[in-house]
């Protein structure tokens, strides 16, 4: 693959540029941007960018907070598509975004795990292999930016918000950060964890995908049984511990569904596939890693995204090695995950809610891969004292704007909030951008898990 001949290069051509970005940061003049490396291993660098928010008023009893976007893939670039093709403060044609989430918060973005986007490893077995080692890597990344980033260091509590497999990075890492704070090896105080559209457990995720495309007439009965039956042989090998097994049932799954569906697409059912969420639809066998840049990429209009990055923003960053070529998804990361990407992290949520840490799951409603009917599915699953009670309480409607017309719809009891966002896919920033930054500044105003 292209990224492992890129990370061979690394290694002869640049190994002495490599050893100096060990702890490497700049930023704007006037502070209002900073970015860097921090060398989370030995010859392992993630890169990350942090935003100064212009609309931030901090007071000592309610200071402005901070989101970590954590993207998904597994593979995608958190600083190039989240940062310029959902929230950041300038589109993908580097204009300024009406709907950015600075609006709300200070951000950062990383490109997270290592081996991902700007970030690099300079051996291909330095990648790694499980979210638990993922984690680890950002509890190192996140004790670099405290020292880095006066905010964090004068109390702005910090939120995780992932979408897709983000929100496996972000359980193990919300869990990987309280347990540091709780050692007294991290001074953070942590706001919470919001999972958007995330692939927390993929055997309910499967098991929704024939019930919910037979109810929207993208499948017949006969297609819906048939992808029940495959979503029966998910949970099978899932119970079983045969994840990887899993993945390549799961992949053929998805292959079946696209082709005798018309081609859905998978993270937005109104629509097409124009942009196929299998890489090899044409191998049964084949273990292919979805598209997941692809949807995002179609968003942007004029030069494309690999285009800025590898143009106008690298140029910008300047601390980025000039060998590295910048990919919206690398798959060699991808590949590197694919023993861990069938396992469930319900008992990560489960283990923050227990902590007190607020965590919001939020769904969009045409959503397929990470379906809404899923993410409730999971949710029931939760030992989490509080759940009869939440499960019990009415969801209140959402609106946006000057128009009265339902967005949505959010239910919330102590520390555990789900959101319903109607009219939008996969990536909810993109598809309502109104009510999603609506919805991250209630995130944000909720109350912040006290530092120890």
């Amino acid at each position: 693959m292209e990224s492992r001949a890129i990370a061979l290069v690394f290694s002869v051509l640049c190994l002495s540029l490599l050893r100096a970005t060990r702890a490497t940061s700049a930023g704007t003049a006037d502070g209002t941007e900073r970015w860097g490396y921090v060398e989370v291993r030995p010859k392992a660098h993630l890169f990350w960018w942090y935003y100064k928010s212009p609309h931030r008023v901090s007071t000592p009893t309610k200071p402005w907070p901070t989101v970590v976007w954590l993207q998904g893939g597994p593979g995608a670039s958190g600083v190039g598509l989240g940062n310029f093709l959902e929230i950041g403060p300038l589109d993908g044609k580097l204009k300024p975004r009406n709907s950015t989430w600075l609006q709300k918060a200070d951000l950062i973005f990383v490109d997270n795990p290592v081996g991902v986007g700007y970030s690099y490893v300079e051996d291909d077995s330095l990648l790694v292999t499980t979210d638990l080692e993922a984690a680890s890597d950002m509890t190192t990344l996140l004790k670099a930016l405290v020292k880095e980033l006066p905010t964090l260091q004068q109390g702005s509590p910090l939120f995780l918000v992932a979408e897709s497999y983000g929100g496996k990075y972000a359980a193990t890492l919300g869990v990987s950060v309280v347990r540091a704070v709780r050692a007294g090896e991290l001074k953070l105080t942590l706001g919470g964890v919001a999972l958007g559209d995330s692939w927390i457990s993929p055997e309910d995720f499967a098991s929704s995908y024939g019930t919910l495309l037979l109810e929207v007439s993208r499948l017949d009965s006969n297609g819906a049984e048939h992808a029940d039956k495959d979503a029966q042989v998910v949970r099978q090998q899932i119970a079983a511990g045969q994840y990887r097994q899993a993945q390549i049932t799961l992949s053929r799954m998805l292959n079946w569904i696209v082709v005798h569906s018309g081609h859905v697409d998978v993270y937005n059912f109104l629509l097409d596939a124009g942009m196929d969420p299998v890489a090899d639809a044409s191998a049964a066998s084949s273990t292919s890693a979805p598209e997941y840049s692809r949807y995002l990429e179609s968003k942007s209009v004029g030069d494309t995204i690999e285009g800025a990055m590898n143009g106008a923003i690298k140029k910008k960053l300047k601390i980025i090695p000039k060998d590295l070529v910048w990919q919206a998804q690398s798959y060699t990361v991808y590949y590197a995950l694919i023993n861990d990407f069938m396992k469930p992290r319900i008992e990560e949520v489960d283990e923050l809610l227990s902590y007190g840490v607020n965590v919001t799951v939020y769904n969009g409603q045409l959503d397929v891969i990470c379906s809404a009917v899923g993410a409730e599915a999971w949710v029931q699953k939760l030992k989490w004292d509080g759940l009869k009670n939440f499960l019990s309480l009415p969801r209140q409607p959402l609106y946006c704007g000057s128009l009265e017309a339902t967005k949505g719809f959010a239910r919330s009891y102590k520390n555990l909030h789900f959101y319903w966002i109607l009219g939008a896919g996969h990536f909810v920033p993109v598809d309502q951008p109104c009510i999603a930054l609506d919805m991250i500044g209630n995130i944000t105003r909720s109350p912040a898990l006290p530092r120890s």
